[in-house]
């Protein structure tokens, strides 16, 4: 059984782990190229793809989001023709939302590119590093599954 850090040093370990976390992620999403997508925008889009076709209520609770944010992004990746509605076949009442083919291939698109930057950057730590790096990964998989 894993030994569970002191309260105080799981404290420590916590904020430290968060903020540079969230470096990590405000770095990553300081590349955008002229257009790119908004946040809700592409984690709208990148859910679509990962969940398949699904309710703009089901897209909601996904995102922990209100309807009327939902809506409002899934207005604009329509008007770009990112997504589609088409009526749930078996309830007339509900639309079901897809993906586009250019919907689909930005996600893939967006996702190739984070991927050569996050290459980059690792090109630049040393073996001995990107071995540490890699050797965490399970560890911050299992962490990850707890929050």
């Amino acid at each position: 059984m894993p030994v569970r850090p002191e309260p105080k040093a799981a404290e420590e370990a916590g904020a430290a782990l968060r903020a540079t976390l969230g470096l990590l992620y405000r770095r990553l999403r300081q590349t955008r190229a002229a257009g790119d997508l908004s946040l809700p925008e592409s984690t709208a889009l990148s859910r679509l793809d990962r969940s398949g076709p699904i309710t703009a209520a089901q897209l909601a609770r996904l995102e922990q989001v209100s309807p009327q944010s939902i809506g409002a992004t899934l207005q604009s990746l329509e008007a770009r023709q990112l997504v589609n509605r088409a009526p749930d076949p078996t309830d007339g009442r509900r639309m079901i939302l897809s993906l586009t083919r250019a919907g689909r291939e930005t996600v893939h698109s967006k996702r190739t590119a984070r991927t050569e930057q996050m290459t980059r950057a690792l090109a630049a730590l040393s073996a001995e590093e990107r071995a540490q790096l890699m050797a965490v990964l399970p560890v911050l998989e299992h962490l990850a599954e707890e929050l």
